[in-house]
Parts: C-alpha cells; sequence; structure tokens
C-alpha cells in the first residue's frame, strides 16, 4: 500500500488537530502518511519532501501549522501538487488569526487550499474530494459520505419533531 496523500504538521503538538484528517482519510480507506516537517527547524527536509511528493505517489498534501504557519506555503511553492493548508490554533497563536492569515493570504502562483481554523476534517474531505476527480472507488466513498450527511440532518429534524414547547407550531 502506497500513500496517496500526505499529512504534514509543524510539530507532533499539532496532532491532536491533524488527526482528524487521519481519521476520515482512514475511513475513506485512502492510503496515507503522517509527518512532522517544519518550515523553520528542517527547512532541507521539508524542500526534499515537498519536490520528491509525486514522485513517491503522493497527490495531495495537507499541511498544518499554528502561528506563522510558513509549512503550507513553503511546501506549495515546491510542489506542483495541491496543498490544503489547515490553520491550527497554537499556545503562540493570536486567537489562530496569524495562522488563518498566513496560509489565505499567498501570493499569486502560490495556491494554498485553507479550511477554517482547526479543520482537519474538512481538509481530509477536500482531499479525498481532490482524488475522487480521477478514482471511481474514491468517488463512491465520498458519495456515500455525503449522503451520510443528509441521513443524520433527516433523522435530526425527526428527533427535533418529538420535542414539545407550548409555541412550538412545527
Amino acid at each position: 500500500m502506497k500513500a496517496r496523500i500526505s499529512i504534514i504538521m509543524g510539530s507532533t503538538s499539532d496532532l491532536p488537530v491533524m488527526e482528524a484528517a487521519a481519521k476520515i482519510l482512514n475511513n475513506f480507506q485512502i492510503p496515507f502518511e503522517i509527518n512532522a516537517l517544519s518550515a523553520h527547524r528542517t527547512p532541507a527536509q521539508a524542500m526534499d519532501f515537498a519536490r520528491g511528493a509525486y514522485d513517491r505517489g503522493i497527490r495531495v498534501i495537507i499541511a498544518g501549522a499554528g502561528g506563522a504557519a510558513h509549512l503550507p506555503g513553503v511546501i506549495a511553492a515546491l510542489t506542483p501538487m495541491p496543498v490544503i493548508g489547515v490553520p491550527i490554533k497554537a499556545s503562540i497563536s493570536i486567537d489562530g488569526w496569524d495562522s488563518i492569515l498566513s496560509i489565505l493570504q499567498m501570493p499569486p502562483g502560490i495556491p494554498v487550499a485553507t479550511v477554517g481554523l482547526n479543520g482537519a476534517q474538512n481538509a481530509g474531505i477536500l482531499a479525498a474530494q481532490i482524488l475522487a476527480t480521477g478514482d471511481e472507488k474514491v468517488l463512491e466513498t465520498v458519495r456515500n459520505y455525503k449522503a451520510s450527511l443528509e441521513t443524520k440532518i433527516v433523522k435530526a429534524n425527526e428527533e427535533l419533531a418529538q420535542v414539545k414547547f407550548d409555541y412550538k407550531t412545527n
């Protein structure tokens, strides 16, 4: 089994957030890898990783980072693969805004798809959707997942119908 998606983060302190992407990919049965890389502390390793990702079979990279959040952008500058940035509210963060803006406001020519603060679950889903454009099995998995979301809301409304209030009309 060869990884198709890579999940990277600035340090293992980001794992509690980034594991949500891993759980989605695992549930979707998409092979993935997880590594810690730092644009600041291991720049040579980050460069080697990004430049070699495609040849290793990686088709989408999910990069999480807090604080100045340079990892997603640095990786995006060095690879032709799509990069999904996950801004993380870290202990050094300014309520997460520094991370959000560092990932979101990339210069022209270096796009990074950006999900919400601590939004690794959505990053995993988006990565699967990107793969689904060329993989029927992943497409079916994504379709089933989306259908399950609809089912949850239908069930929630059935449960809400049973909630009683004097002035509730439905």
